[in-house]
């Protein structure tokens, strides 16, 4: 792995300036153990004044010694240098920045500020070979080991969010706490409410975007840490379940997290909270265990948990949608085309396949060896039977221009009242979806008031979901 010749060349000029100049943290703990960085940051012992006269086109735009370097290639914005002043810092009244912060004339004292060993790190970009290494990091990397930089109590006094760092490094590097830094966040495990929404939420994503996501979470729940980011998750801890499950449900929970075969973090996050509301919803019936509607409940705990962690309404939605629909049911030979429709109507078209693993990690994640059962292979051979079948009213092969038209009627709720029993009657047979045939039955639906209409088109839709219901129950009995 070749460190990128812009760096080099940075580093460079501030050494022709008579400068010192490394490149510091995790880029080179990622080079040194041949993983490329994602980023490339600069320590030097100039001051900012001092680097923004030899970089004509850098930025300094705050008071912690970061100067910021555009890279580019013609118009093309490649990469931002972070180059930063040796510093050392005092005080940490909020937990999270320093109250004083002092520039340095020596790399050491800019590297026993970090956070930890494998960060502590710094090499010459012009000699690889080259280094700099006081607090051991290098055996750390080797070892596979997250340790605290001097005494683990005063790392995260200093900044809160150091904790869920060492969690999120070791999610992401697979490496193991070494047992007197995990004692110091045991310790310190609620100063994590000085830290903002924002930024617990940053590496709660981190964490469920790594390789391990669910040797993060359970870290985070043997550090203390998660009953202060998800307090509802930590409550299925104790909660049993009958029938198919042999797991408790936060087990059951954090093992669908790690059998979950989707990459993307928001159907991982849903695969972790999908049985949320099962400690809620317990009630015993017969001496069994059930938890019926807690796919309702569920969503709505959901919704509020990711608006409290400030998660963005696309992310929100997206993993609410999923949470609130996991148990549909699907079973070959009494599901018909039309529920198939119905489905995709109701979750949404880009969301099936999310859906489909969402249903793969809950099975794998209640002990059942097989992941992909024949009604799921089934499940999918019917999605792509139906994808293009009308779900929704702008796929009818009339609209509502046409119907002001051929009923000679104004624009007015009336027109969305007929086109809505329009899509139901079509959802049930797509061979309906003619425009001539269309135009016909608006005719006779042109008859019945906007009352009538309404009630049509809400008992077709009540009566599927009424059978939806019943066959979820009657499946799944939880």
């Amino acid at each position: 792995m070749n460190i990128p010749e812009y760096v080099i060349k940075t580093t460079s000029a501030l050494k022709k300036g008579r400068f010192e100049a490394y490149i510091v943290g995790g880029c080179v703990r990622d080079f040194l153990m041949g993983k490329e960085p994602k980023d490339w940051d600069i320590t030097t012992n100039a001051k900012p004044e001092e680097i923004l006269a030899i970089f004509e086109n850098a930025k300094y735009e705050n008071n912690f010694g970061t100067v910021l370097l555009p890279i580019r290639e013609g118009e093309v914005l490649k990469d931002v240098l972070e180059i930063t002043t040796y510093r050392s810092e005092q005080g940490y009244s909020d937990r999270r920045h320093p109250d004083v912060v002092l520039f340095e004339e020596k790399l050491d004292k800019d590297l026993e500020r970090r956070d930890f060993t494998i960060n502590a790190l710094a090499l010459n970009p012009e000699n690889p070979e080259e280094v700099i290494d006081l607090f051991g990091g290098r055996k750390d990397i080797k070892l596979k080991i997250i340790r605290a930089v001097g005494e683990p109590s005063d790392r995260f006094k200093e900044d809160a969010l150091r904790m869920l760092r060492a969690v999120r490094f070791s999610s992401q590097l697979g490496f193991e706490l070494e047992p007197k830094t995990q004692r110091g966040i045991v310790k310190l495990a609620g100063s994590l409410k000085f830290v903002s929404k924002e930024r617990i939420k940053d590496e709660l994503i981190k964490i469920l975007a790594s390789d391990r996501p669910a040797d993060g979470i359970m870290l985070l729940h043997d550090c203390k840490l998660l009953q202060y980011i998800i307090p509802e998750l930590e409550q299925g801890v104790d909660v049993k379940q009958d029938r198919h499950h042999i797991y408790n449900v936060f087990k059951h929970n954090v093992l669908a997290l790690k059998t979950c075969p989707s990459k993307e973090w928001q159907v991982r996050f849903a695969a972790l909270l999908h049985d949320i509301a099962k400690p809620k919803t317990r009630k015993i019936i017969d001496n069994i265990a059930t938890f019926y509607n807690h796919e309702y409940v569920g969503a709505k705990m959901v919704d509020k948990i990711m608006t409290r962690l400030k998660f963005s309404n696309e992310d929100r939605i997206r993993t609410v949608n999923l949470v609130k629909n996991h148990m549909f049911y699907y079973n070959v030979g009494e599901v018909t085309a039309a529920s198939v429709r119905r489905l995709i109507v109701k979750v949404g078209k880009e969301n099936l396949k999310d859906l489909i693993d969402l249903r793969i990690a809950d099975r794998l994640g209640s002990g059942t060896p097989k992941a992909m059962p024949y009604k799921l292979r089934h499940l999918q051979y019917m999605m792509e039977m139906v994808q293009n079948d009308p779900i929704s009213v702008k796929m009818l092969k009339i609209n509502g221009d046409d119907l002001m038209n051929v009923l000679n009627i104004a624009p007015g709720p009336k027109i969305g009242a007929i086109l809505d029993v329009l899509l139901s009657e079509v959802i049930e047979n797509p061979e309906l979806n003619d425009k001539a045939g269309l135009s016909e039955k608006a005719k006779e639906l042109d008859k019945l008031n906007l009352e009538e209409l309404r009630l049509r088109a809400k008992e077709v839709i009540e009566e599927k979901r009424a059978e939806e219901d019943k066959n979820i129950k009657k499946q799944y009995k939880v």
